[in-house]
């Protein structure tokens, strides 16, 4: 950020009376411009036993499997998101189930929420995000060609509560730490 959004003047940065972190701030009319994290809204969807990945057509992560997910967008709830996501991504249109897992991906300053769900009307196909899709039974997952943490995570969870016959929530946050990966599961 440069300029200020409000009156276009330009921004410092620095730590606000009263705060402990840098922001942004206006030089002339003192706004003071908070950057949060961003929320990824996904869903594992389930039909006929099997799982739908999508092979991602678009970076990050260009032929890596995926499930749905994707940015959330300004005035819709996170499973309006996670659903319209399986629109775009997979041509399904999905009933939204219980909440799966949320996954703090704290140095891309994201928030990445999974739910389950199943399709609400047969069929799904390829969508502008996506270069394949396909249903795995769980021994045919390409669990070394999946895109990103947050999807491993909460896949390998959704079918460990399968098996169990269980529907709980998972967490977990990743990170960089001392140049390393690091996993916390909550």
């Amino acid at each position: 950020m440069s300029f200020c959004p409000n009156c276009g003047q330009p921004l410092t940065r620095k730590i606000p009376p009263g705060d402990h972190l840098l922001r942004y701030v206006c030089t002339a009319c003192g706004t003071i411009h908070y950057q949060n994290p961003r929320i990824i809204a996904g869903c594992v969807i389930e039909t006929e036993g099997k799982l739908l990945l999508c092979k991602r057509a678009i970076e990050p992560r260009l032929g890596y499997w995926t499930h749905p997910a994707g940015f959330m967008e300004n005035g819709e709830s996170v499973a309006q998101g996670a659903a319209r996501e399986a629109m775009e991504e997979a041509l399904a249109k999905v009933k939204i189930g219980s909440l799966l897992s949320i996954v703090n991906v704290l140095h891309a300053h994201q928030v990445h929420i999974t739910y389950r769900a199943t399709l609400a009307e047969p069929g799904y196909g390829v969508g502008v995000e996506s270069l394949e899709t396909r249903l795995y039974d769980e021994a045919e997952i390409p669990w070394q060609d999946i895109a990103f943490l947050s999807v491993r995570f909460a896949l390998q969870r959704y079918l460990e509560d399968r098996r169990l016959g269980v529907e709980r929530m998972h967490g977990q946050d990743i990170d960089w730490q001392h140049g390393k990966l690091v996993t916390t599961e909550r």
